[in-house]
């Protein structure tokens, strides 16, 4: 006698008024041109490549610099000199599966770019990619506190009219889904997970590898707003 095929487990199903979306990592892969900038800042000064690498990901390039630099070097003219080469290096930047079919199913209305990146580098990296700008942006220059501190997506639902209860979040940086949370947000985190790191996930969070499986169905509130179902 057979044992009945084992059913698979159904796809999780969130229902929210807003969609926010980290940038690199998230809906852009740039991560040759961001190693290779940080390469030569940490070849210039002997710094410790593999450490800058570690905590950068998903913070303000300034607060990477400040926080690495030597004692007496100009933070601000530096994290300027970095930003010119990260805006003229667009080669290999490319959208993750499925990003481009998920921003266009979305209702621009309620959807949000949050990134560290400043305006003009968000820009660069969007086009580099093949993918639309959202309406509504927050960028480096827009917040006073970076990633990992929650302004950012705080006042991204704050523009988008939306509760943070009510707010889904795709994030790929230990930085960014620790502002995400802090702000009370539920958080998709984007990318292949390492051995066990799924343990990490606690209440009001999973993972996808990407958006290639992710479905959105939307419908108009009476608020004039909408409810917004994407199935993972």
């Amino acid at each position: 006698m057979s044992l009945p095929a084992a059913q698979p487990e159904p796809k999780p199903s969130l229902t929210v008024r807003a969609v926010l979306f980290d940038m690199d990592g998230t809906l852009v892969d740039s991560t040759a041109i961001v190693e290779q900038v940080w390469l030569e800042f940490a070849e210039r000064y002997g710094l410790d490549y593999d450490e800058i690498l570690r905590t950068s990901h998903g913070v303000q390039a300034g607060d990477t610099v400040r926080r690495y630099a030597p004692e007496g070097a100009d933070v601000v003219a530096l994290t300027a000199e970095l930003g010119d080469m990260e805006r003229n290096r667009t080669d290999g930047i490319i959208a993750l599966p499925g990003a481009e079919a998920l921003l266009e199913s979305l209702p621009d209305e309620a959807i949000a770019l949050v990134t560290s990146a400043d305006s003009i580098l968000a820009g660069i990296r969007m086009r580099a990619a093949g993918l639309a700008m959202p309406t509504t942006t927050v960028t480096a220059e827009a917040v006073t506190r970076g990633k990992p501190h929650p302004e950012g997506y705080l006042k991204a639902a704050a523009l988008l009219g939306a509760e943070p209860a009510d707010v889904v979040v795709f994030e790929d940086a230990p930085a960014g889904i620790a502002a995400a949370r802090a702000a009370g947000m539920r958080t998709v985190v984007v990318g292949r997970a390492a051995a066990g790191h799924d343990a990490d996930l606690g209440p009001g969070m999973w993972r996808i590898p990407d958006y290639s499986a992710v479905t959105v169905k939307t419908v108009a509130h009476d608020d004039g707003g909408h409810l917004i179902t994407l199935t993972l």
